[in-house]
């Protein structure tokens, strides 16, 4: 085990890019957490506030992310080593503060892209929204796409908020808060999307702070949550609702703070999750990989 991670050092340390098939073998080899495979350097500018990261579920080797407040109104598509492939724009909508991204279902049972535009960090929106549009089939250089928008309220007033998930079980869409003492897990259901006067349902509090991210593996049996310093883990059992999983206590998971960690996602077997973060101090963003113990 310990020379396993010895290689995966001393890999990264040379600028190894590290790919899906070599993450697989290291987890064969060694079934504990790898800490922070780097995969790659994201140096393009555009790219240099990401927010969230989703991996497809129709095309497993790929993922969507987007860039925070002020960016373009646009999902980009990358592939599990890190390349660029496509931009995704949502048309008639802007980009006053998207903090996160899901892949989840959607009517007719097909899968759809979720993007929360749910940043509020002066706590002044009476009202935030999320943004859905079927996965597209092919993942093309530049298309477009005119998105459903769900607006909603809380039940207390204005909440600043930078995770967001979709359960693949129930369909159902949870937002969990940033900046109270225990963020608090909230709840809107998918066919939410074009009704009127929506209000998010609050569930839980969580043992922890400014949460930054999070999301839920494609068989929703597992969850992250993580904050600038801490991934918190839970194995949800089956039957159980996602409330009564987090009202479990977490574990916490390797992670390795980055400059301004703001993105989660799992890889699509459920077994490794990537974080991503925003550009600081001259620092690009940089695409880790991080195994999970079976």
């Amino acid at each position: 085990m310990q020379i396993t991670r010895f290689i995966v050092l001393i890999l990264t340390l040379v600028g190894f890019q590290s790919s899906s098939i070599f993450a697989q073998l290291i987890a064969e080899k060694d079934p504990s957490p790898v800490s922070g495979i780097r995969v790659k350097t994201i140096d393009n500018p555009i790219l240099e506030e990401m927010s969230g990261l989703a991996f497809s579920k129709n095309h497993p080797d790929k993922f969507y992310t987007h860039t925070d407040s002020g960016g373009e109104a646009a999902v980009y598509v990358l592939d599990s080593l890190g390349s660029e492939l496509g931009k995704i724009t949502l048309e008639g909508v802007e980009n006053r503060d998207w903090e996160d991204i899901a892949v989840g279902l959607g009517p007719g049972g097909k899968s759809y892209v979720y993007v929360a535009e749910i940043g509020d960090n002066l706590g002044i929106h009476q009202s935030v929204q999320l943004f859905r549009f079927p996965e597209p089939e092919s993942c093309t250089k530049e298309q477009s796409t005119k998105p459903e928008i769900l607006t909603f309220t809380y039940p207390e007033g204005p909440r600043d908020a930078e995770s967001f998930f979709v359960d693949p079980i129930s369909g159902d869409l949870y937002i969990v808060s940033k900046r109270d003492k225990n963020n608090t897990l909230f709840r809107l259901r998918s066919d939410d999307f074009g009704k009127a006067d929506v209000v998010a349902k609050e569930l839980v509090k969580l043992p922890f702070t400014s949460a930054t991210a999070a999301d839920i593996s494609q068989d929703g049996s597992k969850i992250l949550i993580k904050n600038y310093f801490t991934v918190y883990y839970w194995e949800r059992d089956k039957g159980q609702s996602v409330a009564e999983a987090l009202s479990e206590d977490p574990k916490e998971l390797p992670y390795v703070p980055e400059p301004q960690g703001e993105a989660i996602g799992f890889r699509p077997d459920g077994k490794a999750y990537f974080t991503i973060s925003e550009k600081r101090f001259d620092i690009d963003p940089i695409l880790y990989l991080y195994l999970l113990t079976d």
